[in-house]
């Protein structure tokens, strides 16, 4: 099978296209034939050696995918052959076959395409978790999402009106916007043309908002932050700036507010019941026409390093989908 590999660390340009053995399925481990697979910001990172793990070299990009199953462990009781799945893999999916855990897997209905499954785990997932565990975002509260037109940005900003919130989208130009307002926001921040800080406090009459969705890090992270309300939470989610941010102590004192940590990942290892719960209602979202995957663009297996370089350079309008296979 066709895998795309990073054997050593550097750009989307230094990873190669070659031939590998098909993995098997054991355990608990189910064989999908991968059909589209997800492009996210920590593919991105985990290539230049920059993510929070670090896989054993050689090793395929791609940390969610859809598909078709074509084998099962042993233990297996949740899918069979022929099932259309979606999931989390971590890494791998950027290769024709992969193998999942089970427990990484959830059903894929016919009403959803390839593509927009191999959307749909990873930024939901994480936004989700983000908006329900971590914040406890209710109805009636005000969220600012940053990044507001990029995968997570624009999968919180649905999730955010699914959940009864006011949503201000912030973003770095108006085509971005208008993405983030087709999914829902209420006000739009163009944080080129005017200073956070001032227009927030404009859009919320100086009280602040209550939840800050922080995918973007670097300087807008304590600009986002002086802009939060009392008892406020503000979720570090990723740092698609570039620069992981130094924030003032000072500030979470003078506001009352929780600066609350991010990582899905993480979460589906250490609360996998409340993940598979958290994904049933997000399929069920799908399926109500609450939420809906964004694809901006979709592009073949060969241009994987024009996928990446579209979300190095932040250019992506909602979700990348890399097309496997047909």
């Amino acid at each position: 099978m066709r895998a795309i590999l990073c054997k050593e660390y550097g750009p989307a340009e230094s990873l190669v296209i070659e031939d590998i053995a098909s993995p098997e399925a054991k355990g608990h481990g189910v064989k999908v034939r991968v059909k589209a697979a997800g492009l996210n910001f920590p593919d991105t990172l985990i290539i230049q050696g920059k993510y929070q793990f670090k896989p054993t070299m050689p090793f395929s990009p791609g940390g969610e995918m859809a598909g078709e199953v074509i084998a099962v462990g042993d233990k297996v009781t949740r899918f069979k052959v022929g099932d259309r799945v979606a999931g989390l893999t971590g890494f791998g999916a950027f290769a024709e076959e992969i193998v999942v855990s089970e427990n990484n897997l959830l059903p894929v209905p016919d009403s959803m395409s390839d593509e927009k499954a191999a959307a749909f785990t990873m930024v939901y997932g994480t936004s989700y978790y983000a908006l329900k565990q971590r914040a406890n975002l209710q109805p009636g509260e005000t969220l600012l999402v940053l990044g507001a037109s990029g995968g997570v940005g624009l999968a919180a900003v649905e999730l955010g009106k699914a959940m009864g919130a006011r949503v201000i989208a912030a973003a770095s130009t108006a085509d971005k916007l208008e993405v983030a307002k087709a999914a829902g926001a209420d006000e739009l921040v163009n944080y080129t043309e005017e200073p956070l800080k001032d227009a927030v406090k404009k859009l919320t009459h100086g009280k602040g908002v209550d939840v800050i969705y922080d995918p973007v890090g670097g300087d807008f992270t304590e600009q986002a932050l002086r802009t939060m309300g009392w008892n406020g939470r503000h979720l570090i989610v990723g740092f698609a700036a570039g620069d992981i941010p130094q924030i003032p102590a000072n500030l979470t004192l003078l506001k009352g507010c929780s600066v609350v940590g991010v990582f899905w990942g993480s979460f589906t290892q250490h609360e996998p019941q409340a993940n598979a719960s958290n994904m049933m209602e997000l399929m069920a979202m799908y399926q109500e026409g609450k939420i809906d995957p964004k694809i901006s663009e979709v592009f073949g297996f060969e241009d994987y390093a024009s996928a990446l370089n579209a979300l190095t350079e932040r250019r992506a309008k909602g979700k990348l989908v890399l097309r496997v296979a047909s």
